[in-house]
C-alpha cells in the first residue's frame, strides 16, 4: 500500500537530538531504505524498480556521479541512491486538479520537503500573467509561450538557460546547441555552485578541469587523502571503494572540520560480514578548522621539501613547469600560522606526514568542503602542488579525485554546457552545423542572479534542478527571479523554483531516469526503449535506459522538449534538424562523435559495451598536461584562511543525511543524532558554553560581511556537538540566505557558502 504524500507541513524546528553515531550503513540502512521505497513505490515496484539500479541494462540512478566497477553487485545502489529513485518512482501524482486547489501563493508557504513529497507532475502547466493558479496548458501553446518572449527579446542574451546535472548527454548537447543557434553563450550549470573551483584549479594545473584517477585507481593506493567531502552521506558508495582499498594495504586520512559515521566504520550492506561487523576506514582524522586546508597542505609541501630523497625530481624536472617559486613560497610555510589556520596540533601533522612519506601512490578526494570558500581555488592547486611533489598524477594509483555530486554534471560539462566556451569547440559546433555561435563570455549562475535582478535578463529556462532552492541570498535571488518576463522549469516534481515566478511560469514535465523513453513504431507495433548517456565523475560514459511505464502519458523527454522549442524559436531558418534529432536519438550522438574530442564512434562503441568506456585523459593516460606552458604548473599563491572576531563562530552549510542537493526525502539526519527537524545549528559544546548557549536554547544565525552588511536566518535549534573549535554547522538551503550574492571564490565565482562568519543571538522565531 502505498503512503499518501502528507497533508500539511510537519514542524520542522523542534527535533529530537541523540548522540551521533559512529557507523554508516548495515542493517539500519538497509531498513530504512526499504522503508522509504516501499512508501513511495509499493513493493513489487520497489523490487522492479532498485534491481536495475546502476546495472549495464539499466538505468543510471538519479544520485551522486560515483562510477560502476565492471563486475556489479545485484544491488548496486546506496541509501541515498534508493531514495532518489523512490522519489522519482513514486506512483503519487501532481494533477491539474492538485494545482486548481492550491493557489501559488499558498504553495510559496510550503516547505520543499512537503512540495516534493507530492509526487511526479502529470501534464504541462501555465500560470498566466496576473493568474493565482497554474493552469493546464497543451504542448504546442507551452512552446508558443516560450518563442513570444525569447523572439520578443532586444539581444539573445537576456535568455538564459540554465541546467541540472541530472540531465542526459544527448539532452545538454542539444540545449547548448539550440542556445548557441539562438545567439547566447547564457548556459549557466549546476557546476558553477559547486565544482567550478576544482575546475578553474585543474584546468591551469594540469590542463583538464577532470578528476585523473580511476575507480581501480583507488583500489591501487597506498594513502588516500578525503578532505572536505562527507561520503558517508553524499557519496555512500565510495565508502565501498574506501574498504576494499583498505583490505589492500591502503591508509586513509580524512580531514574535515566535523567526524563522519562513514569513515570511522562502514557496515557493508552487500556482503554478511560487512554488515555485521563493518571496516574502521579511518587511519587518521585530522579536524581540522573550516577553511584551513590551504594552510595545510602548504605546511606539508614545506615538509616533502625539506626531507632528503621525498620529492621525484625526474618528474618535477620532465613534466613540471614553476618549481622554483612555488618551492620558495612553500619553504616560507610558518609551523604558528598553521597550527591556527588549521587548529591541529603539530604531533597531528608530523603524524600525516609520516603517512604522506610513506606512501609511493597517493590519491586526494575532495568535495564541497574545499570549493566553497572564497579561496577555493588557491586551495585546490595547493592539492596539485602537493601530489606534483612526489610524481602522483599520472601514475596508477595515484591522482586527483574531485567527487562530483549529480550523477551527469561532468558530462554536462563536456556536452558544451558552459558560459565561456573553448573556441576549439565552438569552432567544431559551427562547423557540423553550419551556423555562428557567439564568442563573448555568458553569465554563470551567480552572473545571471544579478542579471535578472538588474534587468539585463528577462527569460529564464531550466532544465532540471531547483535554481531559487539552490543558490545563495535567497531573498536577493527570488527578487531576481520574480523580474523575470517568463520563467520556464523542465521538471519531473515540485520545488521552491515552481513558486517563485516570472511574470508568466510554465512548468514541463518530463521523463524521469526510471520512466522508459519508448520510440514509436512505424508499424504501429510496441516501438523500441530508447537510451541516453551520463558521464561519470571519473570520465567513464555509458548508457541510462528506464524500465517503468512513465510516470503520465503527457511527458515528453528532455531532447523531444529542447528539439520542439528549437523548432518553435528558429522556425524554418533553422537548418538543424530538431525533428530528426527528437525521433533518434542515435542522431545526436553521431554528431557529439564529431564535435567533441573523446567521443568518437559513440554509437558503435556504446553497441560494444553498454557498460561505457573512458574518455582520454592526457595527465592520466600520457603524463601530458595539455596547459599554457605545456607541463603541469605549480603554483605560489598566499596562504589564506578564514580570522573570525571574538565571539563569531565560522558557519558551513551541509546536507542532512535525509537530503541530497536541495531534495529532502526526510526530516532526519540519522547518523548526526538529529531526528523530525531541519533548522538546527551544530556548535562544541565549549563554544556554546563561552556563547551561553544550553544545548536546545533557540538563536538566530545572523552573518556578518567586510561591508557591513548582515543576513538573518531565525529559528534554529543549538545542538551540542563534536565539531572543531570556532566552528559550526547548519543545513542548506535553509541557510543559503546568510550568504550575499557577492560572497564568492576568487576566480570560480562559486558561492562561498562553508565559510560565513555568525553571530548566535537569541531567537524570538522559536521555541522549545
Amino acid at each position: 500500500m502505498v503512503s499518501k504524500p502528507p497533508a500539511g507541513d510537519p514542524v520542522q524546528d523542534a527535533p529530537q537530538v541523540a548522540p551521533p553515531q559512529h557507523a554508516a550503513a548495515g542493517l539500519s540502512a538497509v531498513a530504512h531504505t526499504l522503508r522509504i521505497a516501499q512508501a513511495q513505490m509499493g513493493v513489487a515496484r520497489t523490487a522492479r524498480t532498485l534491481l536495475k539500479v546502476n546495472q549495464k541494462d539499466g538505468f543510471d540512478c538519479p544520485g551522486c556521479a560515483w562510477p560502476e566497477g565492471d563486475k556489479r553487485h545485484v544491488a548496486e545502489f546506496c541509501e541515498n541512491g534508493a531514495k532518489a529513485v523512490a522519489e522519482e518512482a513514486t506512483l503519487r501524482r501532481v494533477t491539474p486538479e492538485f494545482f486548481a486547489a492550491h493557489p501559488v501563493a499558498e504553495l510559496a508557504n510550503r516547505s520543499g520537503y512537503w512540495l516534493g513529497q507530492q509526487g511526479r507532475i502529470t501534464q504541462p502547466m501555465y500560470l498566466p500573467e496576473g493568474a493565482e493558479r497554474y493552469e493546464p496548458v497543451t504542448w504546442e501553446r507551452a512552446f508558443a509561450i516560450i518563442a513570444e518572449e525569447l523572439t520578443a527579446l532586444s539581444s539573445p542574451d537576456e535568455a538564459l538557460f540554465y541546467t541540472s546535472g541530472r540531465t542526459s548527454n544527448e539532452a545538454a548537447f542539444l540545449l547548448q546547441l539550440f542556445a548557441r543557434e539562438f545567439g547566447t553563450n547564457n548556459l549557466p550549470d549546476c557546476s558553477n555552485m559547486c565544482h567550478e573551483s576544482s575546475g578553474s584549479a585543474l584546468n591551469e594545473t594540469i590542463g583538464i578541469g577532470k578528476g585523473s584517477v580511476s575507480l581501480e585507481d583507488l583500489h591501487q593506493a597506498d594513502l588516500i587523502v578525503v578532505a572536505g567531502q562527507n561520503p558517508g552521506t553524499n557519496h555512500p558508495r565510495m565508502l565501498s571503494a574506501l574498504e576494499k582499498a583498505k583490505a589492500a594495504g591502503a591508509k586513509i586520512i580524512s580531514v574535515n572540520p566535523l567526524p563522519e559515521a562513514g569513515l570511522e566504520k562502514f557496515k557493508n550492506p552487500q556482503t554478511a560480514t560487512g554488515m555485521l561487523r563493518g571496516a574502521a576506514l579511518n587511519d587518521l582524522f585530522l579536524q581540522i578548522r573550516i577553511g584551513g586546508d590551504q594552510a595545510l597542505f602548504r605546511l606539508l609541501n614545506k615538509l616533502v621539501l625539506e626531507t632528503d630523497g621525498a620529492v621525484d625530481t625526474v618528474f618535477v624536472r620532465e613534466h613540471t613547469h614553476g618549481y622554483e617559486e612555488f618551492a620558495a613560497a612553500a619553504r616560507a610555510a610558518d609551523w604558528d600560522e598553521t597550527l591556527a589556520a588549521t587548529g591541529l596540533s603539530r604531533t597531528e601533522i608530523e603524524r600525516a606526514l609520516e603517512m604522506v612519506l610513506a606512501s609511493k601512490r597517493t590519491i586526494v578526494c575532495w568535495a564541497m568542503g574545499l570549493t566553497q570558500h572564497k579561496h577555493s581555488v588557491p586551495t585546490i592547486r595547493e592539492v596539485v602542488n602537493f601530489l606534483l611533489l612526489r610524481g602522483n598524477i599520472g601514475r596508477p594509483g595515484a591522482g586527483v579525485c574531485p567527487v562530483r555530486g549529480h550523477s551527469n554534471v561532468q558530462g554536462d560539462r563536456t556536452m558544451g554546457i558552459f558560459e565561456r566556451p573553448a573556441p576549439a569547440f565552438l569552432d567544431a559546433l559551427d562547423k557540423e552545423f553550419g551556423i555562428v555561435s557567439p564568442r563573448h563570455h555568458g553569465f554563470d549562475v551567480v552572473r545571471s542572479i544579478q542579471a535578472l535582478r538588474d534587468g539585463q535578463a528577462k527569460v529564464f529556462f531550466a532544465m532540471g534542478g531547483n535554481f531559487v532552492g539552490a543558490t545563495p541570498d535567497t531573498e536577493v535571488t527570488e527578487a531576481a527571479m520574480r523580474r523575470a518576463r517568463l520563467t520556464v522549469h523542465v521538471s519531473t516534481k515540485l520545488n521552491r523554483s515552481h513558486v517563485v515566478t516570472g511574470t508568466r511560469a510554465l512548468i514541463l514535465p518530463t521523463l524521469g531516469r526510471t520512466d522508459k523513453d519508448v520510440r514509436a513504431s512505424a508499424s504501429g507495433g510496441k516501438g523500441t526503449v530508447r537510451f541516453v548517456t551520463v558521464e561519470d565523475s571519473m570520465g567513464l560514459v555509458h548508457t541510462s535506459r528506464g524500465n517503468l511505464p512513465p510516470a503520465s502519458p503527457h511527458l515528453l523527454s528532455e531532447p523531444a522538449i529542447v528539439a520542439r522549442m528549437a523548432r518553435a524559436v528558429l522556425g524554418a531558418g533553422s537548418a538543424t534538424p530538431w525533428e530528426e534529432f527528437e525521433e533518434d536519438y542515435a542522431t545526436i550522438r553521431d554528431r557529439i562523435a564529431r564535435v567533441v574530442p573523446g567521443f568518437e564512434d559513440f554509437n558503435a562503441r556504446l553497441a560494444a559495451d553498454p557498460g561505457g568506456f573512458a574518455l582520454p585523459h592526457a595527465p592520466r593516460d600520457e603524463r601530458r598536461f595539455p596547459t599554457a606552458t605545456g607541463k603541469a604548473n605549480f603554483t605560489a599563491a598566499p596562504v589564506e584562511y578564514p580570522k573570525v572576531p571574538e565571539g563569531r563562530l565560522l558557519l558551513q552549510t551541509l546536507r542532512s543525511h535525509d537530503q541530497y542537493n536541495t531534495t529532502i526525502y526526510g526530516l532526519d539526519d540519522r547518523y548526526r543524532g538529529i531526528k523530525g527537524g531541519r533548522r538546527v545549528v551544530l556548535v562544541h559544546p565549549e563554544d556554546a558554553a563561552a556563547l551561553g548557549l544550553a544545548d536546545g536554547a533557540y538563536t538566530d544565525l545572523v552573518s556578518e560581511w567586510t561591508d557591513g552588511s548582515e543576513r538573518r536566518a531565525p529559528g534554529f535549534r543549538v545542538v551540542h556537538y563534536p565539531t572543531a573549535r570556532g566552528c559550526a554547522a547548519a543545513y542548506y538551503p535553509e541557510t543559503n540566505v546568510l550568504v550575499p550574492l557577492e560572497s564568492t571564490a576568487d576566480i570560480s565565482n562559486t558561492p562561498a557558502s562553508k565559510s560565513v562568519i555568525v553571530r548566535l543571538v537569541p531567537s524570538a522565531a522559536a521555541t522549545g
